[in-house]
């Protein structure tokens, strides 16, 4: 087993650090020495929610990382010792179900083995997520950063940005599309960006006209808010593709009101429940729908794009001692866009 440092709990309360043991290498198993690791919303309803019903097992969240290759098992061919990689929500997937075979094993079918609080399919243990120093995951769920990137600010593309990523290639977007883009958040942003970066004209939807300026700089040609009624109007039936990446509950309807002639409203923020009027999809014959994660082609696709065209998220980074800290922040929506913790400070944990 190889011993590392982490930061977890038991009962869903404040993370300390914990020394924690990773598997020793199979065949197909990449080393990897974490040195960023992305706060994600996500980690916090987990928290929430951990230890709830009783004691449970020791929860070590982060599931958007980057670092470097420090060992590869002896059947590795796709990765060398120094490379620079990402890993996402996914370590693990059946590999058989149909949802698989197409690329698509962040739908899988039996579930994917998600990056902590997932079962190992060979060994049954809980995976352990990003907070911590070093990780060991197949070298399928590993993915090639491009080294031109500031590596902070890659890590919230492997949730963030490929949530938002899959829905933009699904409805073809590009020259000459036009994009609607609800919540200027973590995944918001990265949306504006992207969508951008394909051709798209993009409209940017906030409750906060303080938000113009900011929306503008990353790339939107137009900003509404979204309480403006006549605005709203203004804009009906006009969008092929409206990303809602609000994470709390709200109306969609607004929204879908928006969407042009077989045009799709995708749900990627908020995933509890909504009611629509069926009507609503059926004047333009539009699409209610949403996207999780990304599939492994898509991934490494959104990774070389990004290099490509130079694409990362905005982010704020604290040593790893402050993840409270940021968890906190993040719970009040006091971040601009993402907070990213920077592992190395865990050495002396």
């Amino acid at each position: 087993m190889r011993a590392t440092m982490a930061y977890g709990t038991r009962n869903g309360e404040s993370l300390t650090a914990v020394r924690i043991e990773r598997r020793d290498l199979r065949p197909t198993d990449v080393a990897i020495e974490i040195t960023y690791c992305g706060v994600c919303h996500s980690d916090l309803h987990a928290l929430r929610e951990h230890g709830r019903s009783g004691p449970a097992d020791l929860l070590v969240p982060g599931h958007e990382f980057v670092g470097t290759v420090s060992a590869i098992g002896a059947a590795v061919r796709t990765f060398a010792i120094g490379d620079p990689v990402a890993v996402g929500n996914i370590v693990d997937s059946c590999g058989t179900c149909d949802m698989c075979r197409r690329g698509q094993e962040n739908f899988c079918e039996e579930f994917p083995t998600t990056t902590y609080g997932g079962q190992d399919r060979r060994d049954g243990t809980t995976t352990l997520g990003g907070y911590s120093r070093d990780t060991v995951v197949d070298e399928r769920f590993v993915y090639h950063r491009p080294e031109q990137l500031e590596a902070a600010s890659v890590a919230p593309l492997m949730c963030a940005g490929i949530t938002v990523w899959e829905p933009l290639r699904q409805w073809n977007i590009g020259r000459g599309s036009s994009v609607g883009v609800a919540g200027l958040g973590g995944l918001g942003h990265l949306a504006v960006k992207l969508a951008r970066a394909l051709g798209a004209t993009v409209t940017v939807f906030t409750t906060s006209p303080r938000k113009a300026e900011d929306a503008r700089a990353l790339g939107a040609a137009e900003v509404i808010v979204s309480t403006d009624t006549e605005a709203l109007s203004a804009v009906r039936n006009h969008f092929d593709l409206v990303i809602d990446t609000i994470s709390a509950p709200h109306t969609v309807e607004p929204y879908l009101s928006t969407v042009a002639l077989d045009g799709a409203l995708c749900l990627v923020g908020h995933l509890g429940e909504t009611n629509v009027d069926v009507l609503s999809l059926l004047i333009g014959r539009k699409s209610l729908t949403s996207a999780g994660s990304g599939g492994r082609v898509h991934t490494q696709e959104l990774l070389d794009f990004c290099g490509e065209h130079g694409i990362t998220a905005d982010v704020e980074v604290l040593p790893s001692r402050e993840v409270n800290v940021a968890l906190g922040r993040l719970a009040r929506n006091d971040v601009r866009y993402r907070f990213v913790l920077d592992m190395a400070d865990l050495d002396r944990a």
